[in-house]
């Protein structure tokens, strides 16, 4: 088995469609149906279930597909690190943002941690949650951003931060007569939520406050990031939920940031990492995070 079958399989995997797949790895079909066929002989196993008008993964396929695009990763660091070193870095942290946590959340903490060791590589990476858990367990990060404590065993989850959970409203919305929005009013209008698997720490800490409402959802759109919502919100198709930094992040003249009634709901983002002791490099980090009292 050589990278070469990997990158085929990659491609009809995410594709699901072989034409598609051929004409992105810039090969003609035949020869990249002979690789996926040389593939699924050398696994003994199959890949893909085809007939003549879909193409599908099996549960072997899909379970492969996850385990090859974490050999991509590695690869990736690999190069990466490679470059890093020959530039001047020693040593490299790695930090996973998941659950739409902004950049702008960080950048006073990275620019922090550039001042103070400028020779250590800072590497950013956006991830769904349950691949920073699984980045975090694989040792591809050395440590992640969430809006979720809820990881299992052998994981350590420190609140850093709270955020007030505000409502992304369209200019001109009726709703904006309102200075504080009541929920019960809120929920009686079309949504566009973040999809619960793409922000599922976000979702999880949004469902808690939703539960506060009998009202069935009306929900138009469900997105899978924050920025897409935003633009839905903006365009007219619904209210949206996010913390007062997201919304202010956008800077998007078309949604207007309103704070729910009573008392505001606060959203937590924990610092996640593995249950063993850190590095002196992570240690480090994480004292800029939480930095001593007084």
């Amino acid at each position: 088995m050589e990278l070469r079958h990997l990158r085929c399989f990659v491609a009809v995997a995410e594709e699901l469609h072989f034409a598609r797949a051929a004409e992105r790895l810039h090969i003609e079909q035949s020869p990249l149906s002979r690789t996926i066929k040389e593939l699924e002989r050398h696994l003994a196993v199959r890949l893909f279930e085809r007939t003549t008008r879909s193409t599908r993964l099996t549960w072997a396929g899909t379970v492969f597909l996850d385990e090859v695009l974490r050999i991509f990763a590695y690869i990736d660091q690999a190069k990466t690190s490679v470059k890093a070193a020959a530039t001047g870095y020693h040593g490299r942290l790695r930090i996973a943002l998941s659950d739409g946590i902004p950049p702008s959340r960080v950048s006073a903490l990275l620019a922090q941690c550039r001042k103070d060791e400028p020779e250590v590589e800072i590497r950013l990476s956006t991830v769904s949650l349950s691949h920073q858990i699984k980045g975090l367990k694989s040792d591809l990060f050395d440590v992640g951003f969430a809006k979720s404590d809820a990881l299992g065993e052998g994981f350590i989850a420190e609140p850093v931060w709270q955020d007030p959970l505000m409502v992304a409203v369209p200019a001109l919305h009726p709703i904006l007569a309102h200075r504080h929005l009541p929920l019960d009013e809120v929920v009686r209008y079309p949504l566009v939520l973040c999809h619960p698997e793409a922000c599922e720490g976000f979702w999880r800490q949004l469902q808690h406050v939703l539960r506060a409402t009998d009202v069935r959802l009306n929900v138009t759109d469900r997105v899978p990031t924050l920025d897409l919502m935003m633009t839905l919100v903006g365009a007219g198709y619904g209210l949206g939920f996010a913390t007062e930094v997201q919304i202010a992040g956008y800077c998007n003249p078309d949604v207007i940031a309103r704070p729910l009634a009573g008392r505001p709901p606060m959203l937590t983002t924990y610092l996640l990492r593995m249950d063993a002791e850190p590095s002196e490099q992570l240690s480090r980090f994480i004292d800029r995070v939480n930095p001593p009292d007084g």
